[in-house]
């Protein structure tokens, strides 16, 4: 990463870096805020991702090493603001105030979704690549049609990036100017394929492609990711159209449970990037420059267990639904192809008729 491309306001031993377009103005309360989320976002994760290895759940999508940039964007967001993500933004579900066990229903096979979209303003996982984007755009246009001082924002990674969807929804957005931040979490591996057989120019770039701005942020310095989306979203809201945010940061993990990836990085590699831990980066910073004491740390660490704890006793207390609720939310309305769908699992003795 060329540093002079990358807005920083935090070096990765914890130290604060002068910018002179970006100032984070979060008091040491504020800041330790940030560090609770994401300190209780990774024991989450690891929570999963033992659930899944124990056949608790089918799949999981981990974050390790991505929760500066989940957390600083979902942090970022107003109350009535829209976030489109796809199937790894556990960060900013956590955010928007969905509950945990929630955020594993779909990975349980237990629902479609697993939460209410319109309660928390955080649309359901796109397992589609690059789906979600355009579901992003679609909904920025009807903010505009209705005149709210709102945004939307789409979550992707790098390997998204290249889907057709994507680059569709950047017409979309730039041809009507709409209120959209394209937030895409590059850590450098769509699955085995890295970032530098993608593209030839940092991906930030593409943006000026489309006729509006791009830029690239230490997507492992929750500060700067922090005040980077903040300014995105106030642009939006205000008529400025979209941006595109290219969080630069590292997948320390699997990209899902049923991956390996040490069949195609190095272990040098991911060690540097150990170096470069989020978590530790603002533990420095609270360290060193508001005197935080280790048992504050430990008393998130407690809260952290805790919720993980829950977390799993909810999972397994998750039963099975009735096969005839597949077809509840399939439309708005009553339709006959769903009604027939119905009849013929009752007449296979398939579950009960749900009315």
């Amino acid at each position: 990463m060329n540093q002079d491309d990358v807005v920083q306001l935090l070096s990765p031993e914890g130290e604060r870096i002068a910018n002179p377009e970006f100032t984070c103005l979060l008091n040491g309360e504020e800041i330790f805020g940030l560090y609770r989320d994401m300190a209780i976002i990774r024991r989450i994760c690891a929570e999963s991702t033992s659930l899944q290895r124990q056949g608790q759940l089918a799949l999981w999508a981990p974050i390790r090493g991505q929760e500066a940039a989940q957390i600083g964007a979902g942090r970022a967001l107003a109350p009535n603001d829209f976030s489109f993500p796809s199937y790894r933004e556990h960060g900013i579900a956590w955010c928007r105030g969905v509950p945990p066990e929630n955020m594993l229903r779909l990975f349980r096979a237990v629902s479609n979704g697993g939460w209410d979209p319109n309660k928390y303003h955080h649309s359901v996982p796109a397992i589609v690549l690059g789906n979600q984007v355009l579901n992003a755009v679609g909904y920025a246009m009807g903010i505009q049609r209705d005149g709210a001082e709102e945004a939307a924002v789409a979550f992707f990674g790098d390997g998204a990036s290249s889907q057709g969807d994507v680059l569709e929804s950047f017409v979309w957005a730039a041809s009507f100017n709409a209120p959209v931040v394209f937030f895409c979490q590059n850590n450098q591996w769509g699955i085995s394929t890295p970032s530098s057989v993608q593209m030839k120019v940092p991906l930030y770039k593409r943006a000026a492609g489309f006729g509006f701005p791009g830029i690239r942020v230490d997507g492992n310095d929750v500060l700067a990711v922090y005040e980077v989306t903040k300014r995105a979203l106030e642009n939006a809201r205000a008529g400025g159209g979209p941006t595109l945010i290219e969080a630069f940061t590292y997948r320390m993990g699997a990209h899902t449970t049923s991956d390996d990836p040490t069949r195609y990085r190095v272990d040098a590699e991911v060690e540097i990037w150990n170096h470069r831990d989020p978590i530790a980066r603002i533990k420095a910073l609270l360290v060193r420059a508001y005197g935080v004491k280790n048992a504050q740390f430990e008393d998130v660490n407690t809260e952290a267990d805790e919720i993980a704890m829950k977390l799993r006793h909810d999972v397994l207390a998750m039963d099975r639904p009735d096969p005839m609720t597949m077809f509840d939310h399939a439309y708005a309305e009553e339709h006959p192809l769903i009604e027939e769908g119905r009849r013929e699992l009752i007449e296979l003795g398939i579950g009960g008729l749900k009315k």
